[in-house]
Parts: structure tokens; C-alpha cells; sequence
């Protein structure tokens, strides 16, 4: 079984405080960063009884700067350097050191210079059975890239040194990474991983400052352990991630995403090498089958008032509880009123607000288990006592997700409910993405969920402009388009976003949006209904003649019914907005014709027009 550690440095806290976080969430070992241990109070030997105590490992020492290839008396001065690190690491149970290639102006390039300066650090290693090894930071001065330092210990030759290899350095500049599959997995000494965003800048800013965790980033992460997995190297994989927001959260989260990616991660690369992991796969299809509502009994009238307005029809009435069916075409929302349980405390905590999903998936068994592996909770019927007798999942802003066999939802519902005063609308619709508010500090947290359990797919993120500040805003979506989620935060304390978390006292979804065939003819039906939709000014519908060459006739069209339109190279895109109801969720209707967007560039209109009624108000 594959060990799993962290570097210290990718925690927020004392030295103290990290091992303390490591060792809660699960890890196997740590990674001391030399900068945690000068700054501790704590002596080598007594971070050693400390990690004892926790049960952690010492996995590496790191890092060793400046070493190879130095002139003159600098070069013994680097010796002396390493002699004294040795002498360190035996205190701190520590057997393996990561040398980074040389950065310094002074360094020379000479290879022979290079082998046998390592050649003797491997001598002076072996005495104190220390494995060294060596790593291509991706902006040393002479050795940036893996093969090149892989050659360097080919020439070494040497028991005591080995290569490390690190998934920023060889991905941030593009290395194959089946040029792995040249190195013997037994000169592998130590694999740390990180993920990062696709951004173009420097690589040391970049590396300093925008790490994340596999399945939070960009770079093919799963692809670079694969290759390692098929050199037989059978170490630990370890996370060394420098990241800002990292270092201002809590401990405790950053150590519980770090092993939930690196399960990830595993898996994935397990599966890419064609082998059967114990854990099981994503599932194949996923998509959202209900949508529930928290709220106390004062608010029902004007939430069935709002569905009805919006083309919903009451179709069901549950056998024992305060909870009802509402549908249009293929989708269901629910009311839940009921004075007690999950969905009275959830209303009593956030207000009126969503507060479950139901994802209908090929082997709802199997997305629990997964979800187990990955250190996702789960809520038994202490915690929601009444509630439907399936797998469930704590969710984003402590809401739930009702994991359903595509089998039995009709079983379900017909059991759950009898029928209603009405008919279901027989018009299109279905519903397109489920909009998130996140904390800050939660942003990434919540996109390793969604990809991490049900493989969503993520897509180029957004920086949307807000009145009052940036928010930003990450797509996710499964493989074939079902379910799609987009997750939103903001630093900015008047943003739309960080209101509704202060509102909502917590993450949680703000708004719907649902996919008909025809909006036009939608945005016509609903104000025959008396829909309180979000007007939008005049002077976008200008401005969208202009920008995209629209005839009067469809500009004024869409003008007449405030709707937004996008296209890219692919198709078009049009939206239309409820006003929200209390101030916390609103609904989007959308017409999507093989575009694959959100509208990001209409995000900032929609966000102006909801804070002119804000503050007028």
C-alpha cells in the first residue's frame, strides 16, 4: 500500500501545528521543510519524539540549496553544509535529503564537476546510510528539467544517489512525461506532487505562489504518477505544495484535501495504467434529478407562488411530512416545511435556501464507497432522522446529496408521494448547472469534491466583475454535460457572493439555472404568469448589436425580454434571470446551442442590475 506524506511547508502554523494536522487527517509521513525547523523552538531530537508520538515519519529533509558545482572554497563550505544536515537528520530519524539543483550565480555548469561533487555527497551519505536525492528545479541555473538530472545520476553511479522527481518542475515546462519511463524505479528516491492553474509566468512565481493539489489545477498530474507507477517505484508520493492561500487556512482542511488528492490521484493513475484499483471508478453518468428547499411554514405561499410563476406545478404531496413535488418538464424541485428534522434545522440555521440535491448515478453503492475512500462524510439517519433511505452525502455549506439508483427513482417518488392538484407542464426543460457559493478558503476545497468523486471535468476559470469587487468563478461538468456545477467565491466583502455567504451563514447553491429549447418563448410565458424577472438596462442591448452585428429585430427582441446573449466560435447562448426570492437564491433560464460557457461576459450586467435593486431597497 502506497504511503502518503505532505510537506511541511504546505500547511499553515507552527511546526507543532502541522504535524498535529498531518497526523489527524491520515497521512503516513511528513516532509520537514528546513525553514519549519529553524523557526521552531522545538529541538531535533524533540520533533523527532513528536513525530513519534503521532505516528508520522520523518520521509525527507528538505531542501539542501546550492550545493553542486560550486568553485573554489565554496564548494568545501558546501561539503561542510551537508556534513552538518547529515548530523541533523540522525537526530531527527530522517534518512532521505532532497537536493535541489544549483540556482546560484556562482554555480558552473561543468558535468564532470557536477557527477563528482554528487559522487562525494553519496560517499559522505553512506556513512550516515542517508539517501540523497537529487531534483531539476524547473528554473535552476544549469539542471531545469528531469532528464537532465537523471543523466547527472546515471553518471553518479552511486547506492546513495537517486532522483527526485516533482510534477510542478517537469510539468510546468512541458516535459513528456513517459521520459519517466527511462529511470529505473529503484533510483526514484522520493516523488512530491503538485497541480497547479494553466498560467503563463515566471516559473518561480508561479511555483512560490499558485501550487494547489492534484484535481485542483490544471497539469496532467494523474499522467506523471502513472509513469512513475510503471518504473516499479514503490515510495512514498508525497504533496509539497507553496500556495498563499494556503498559508492564511486552517491546517486541518488543507491536510484533508491534500490526502483526499493524493487518493485521487492514485486512483487515476491506477486506472490509466489499465489495473483494478479497490476503490471504485466515478460514475460513468451523473446528473441531477431533485432540487430541495429548506423553509419555515410562513415562507411557503411565496416559494409555491414563485414556482408557479415560473412554470411549476404542485404534482406531488408527501405520505407524512410537510414536503412537496413541483415539476416542469423533467425537473423536480421539492418544498420541505417540515417542523422538525434535517430541513427545519437547516431553515432555522441559513434561512430559506437549498439544501439537498439528489444525483441519480448507475450504482449509488458504489459512488458511497468511493466517497468513504476519499474521506467524504457521510450522514446516517441520526443526523437527518426521516429522511430518504439512501446513501447521503454532506455537501457543500453543510447541505446534503441524495446519491439514487437510475433504477428506482420512480419507485422512489411513487413511495415518497401520492399525487398532487396538477399536472406536469409538458414543456422542455431540464436543468443545466447548479450555481455554488463557496468561502474563499473553501474554493479549491469544493472543486476537489465534485471532480474527485464524480469525475467532473473542469474548464477555463472566470474572473467575473462585481459592482463591489472580483469574484471568481470555476466550471465543473461531467463528461457528457449532465450535471454541471459552477463554483463562485469572493474577497471582496461587498460582492454579491461574499453577501450571500454572509447571509446564508455558509457556502451553499444560489441560483438554478434551467435549459429550455426556445427562451424567447419562455420569457413570453412568464410574464403571462407574472414571473418577477431581473430587468436589464437599455445600454447593453446597444452595446450587443454592436459587438456581435445583431439585426434590430433580434436586439430589440431580446431587449423586450431582458435576456442576455452570448456566442463564441461554437454556437450561442441566451439567459434570462429571476429576481431572487428574500435575498438568497433566484432562478436562470438559459438556451445553450452548442456553446459550452456560462455567459461569463454577461455576469458583470447581471450582477450591476441585482445591486441597483439591492440598494434601492
Amino acid at each position: 500500500m502506497t504511503a502518503f506524506g505532505i510537506a511541511t511547508v504546505s500547511l499553515s502554523g507552527t511546526l507543532e501545528e502541522k504535524l498535529r494536522a498531518a497526523a489527524a487527517a491520515g497521512y503516513d509521513g511528513v516532509e520537514i521543510f528546513e525553514n519549519d525547523l529553524i523557526a521552531s523552538p522545538l529541538r531535533p531530537r524533540a520533533v523527532r519524539a513528536m513525530l513519534d508520538d503521532l505516528g508520522l515519519a520523518c520521509m525527507l529533509y528538505q531542501p539542501f540549496r546550492d550545493f553542486e558545482g560550486m568553485p573554489g572554497a565554496l564548494r568545501q563550505r558546501a561539503m561542510d553544509r551537508a556534513e552538518a544536515k547529515f548530523d541533523l537528520m540522525g537526530e531527527l530519524g530522517a534518512d532521505r535529503i532532497l537536493v535541489c539543483s544549483n540556482c546560484s550565480p556562482a554555480a558552473l555548469g561543468e558535468r564532470n564537476r557536477i557527477v563528482a561533487d554528487l559522487h562525494e555527497l553519496g560517499e559522505r551519505a553512506a556513512a550516515h546510510g542517508i539517501i540523497v536525492g537529487y531534483e531539476a528545479l524547473a528554473w535552476g541555473r544549469h539542471i531545469f528539467d528531469h532528464r537532465d538530472a537523471w543523466a547527472i545520476v546515471e553518471a553518479v553511479d552511486h547506492p546513495n544517489i537517486g532522483i527526485i522527481l516533482d510534477s510542478f518542475h517537469s510539468l510546468s515546462r512541458g516535459i513528456a512525461s513517459d521520459s519517466i519511463r527511462a529511470i529505473p524505479g529503484d533510483k526514484i528516491a522520493f516523488v512530491q506532487l503538485a497541480d497547479a492553474p494553466r498560467l503563463d509566468m515566471d516559473l518561480l512565481y508561479w511555483s512560490r505562489h499558485f501550487r494547489n493539489f492534484p484535481g485542483q489545477g490544471g497539469l496532467p498530474v494523474s499522467d506523471y504518477v502513472a509513469e512513475i507507477a510503471r518504473t516499479g517505484y514503490n515510495g512514498p508520493l508525497s504533496l509539497e505544495i507553496f500556495n498563499d492561500r494556503f498559508r492564511g487556512w486552517s491546517p486541518d482542511l488543507i491536510a484533508a484535501d491534500g490526502l483526499r488528492s493524493l487518493r485521487h490521484v492514485e486512483d487515476a493513475a491506477e486506472r490509466l495504467l489499465g489495473r483494478t484499483p479497490a476503490v471504485p471508478a466515478p460514475p460513468a453518468t451523473v446528473r441531477p434529478e431533485f432540487v430541495e428547499f429548506a423553509v419555515g411554514a410562513a415562507d411557503v405561499p411565496a416559494l409555491e407562488q414563485m414556482f408557479r410563476s415560473i412554470g411549476f406545478a404542485r404534482t406531488g404531496v408527501h405520505r407524512a411530512k410537510a414536503v412537496t413535488r413541483w415539476q416542469a418538464g423533467s425537473v423536480n424541485l421539492v418544498i420541505n416545511a417540515e417542523p422538525a428534522g434535517f430541513g427545519h434545522d437547516f431553515a432555522q440555521k441559513h434561512g430559506a435556501s437549498i439544501c439537498a440535491v439528489g444525483l441519480a448515478v448507475p450504482d449509488r453503492d458504489a459512488v458511497a464507497a468511493r466517497a468513504t475512500y476519499l474521506g467524504i462524510d457521510s450522514v446516517d439517519a441520526d443526523e437527518a432522522p426521516g429522511n430518504l433511505a439512501l446513501p447521503t452525502l454532506r455537501g457543500i455549506g453543510g447541505s446534503l446529496i441524495y446519491l439514487m439508483n437510475e433504477a428506482e427513482i420512480s419507485a422512489v417518488w411513487d413511495m415518497e408521494f401520492v399525487p398532487g392538484d396538477a399536472a406536469v407542464d409538458a414543456e422542455p426543460l431540464c436543468i443545466d448547472h447548479l450555481a455554488a457559493v463557496v468561502r474563499t478558503d473553501e474554493y479549491l476545497s469544493w472543486q476537489l469534491y465534485w471532480r474527485s468523486l464524480f469525475g467532473l471535468e473542469q474548464s477555463l476559470q472566470s474572473d467575473v466583475i462585481d459592482p463591489s469587487g472580483l469574484v471568481l468563478s470555476q466550471p465543473l461538468k461531467s463528461a457528457d454535460g449532465a450535471l454541471r456545477v459552477t463554483l463562485n467565491a469572493s474577497d471582496a466583502a461587498g460582492t454579491l457572493s461574499a453577501r450571500f455567504v454572509d447571509h446564508n451563514v455558509g457556502g451553499g447553491y444560489q441560483h438554478i439555472a434551467l435549459a429550455t429549447g426556445n427562451l424567447v418563448d419562455k420569457a413570453a410565458r412568464l410574464a403571462a404568469t407574472g414571473a418577477d424577472m431581473l430587468p436589464i438596462g437599455d445600454n447593453y442591448y446597444d452595446d450587443l448589436a454592436a459587438r456581435f452585428g445583431l439585426d434590430p429585430a433580434t436586439r430589440d427582441q431580446l431587449r423586450a425580454a431582458h435576456i442576455l446573449y452570448d456566442a463564441d466560435a461554437q454556437g450561442e447562448y441566451r439567459q434570462l434571470y429571476s429576481r431572487a426570492f428574500h435575498k438568497r437564491f433566484f432562478f436562470e433560464f438559459v438556451e445553450r446551442c452548442a456553446y459550452e460557457g456560462y455567459g461569463a461576459a454577461n455576469a458583470g450586467v447581471r450582477l450591476a442590475s441585482q445591486e441597483r435593486f439591492r440598494t434601492a431597497q
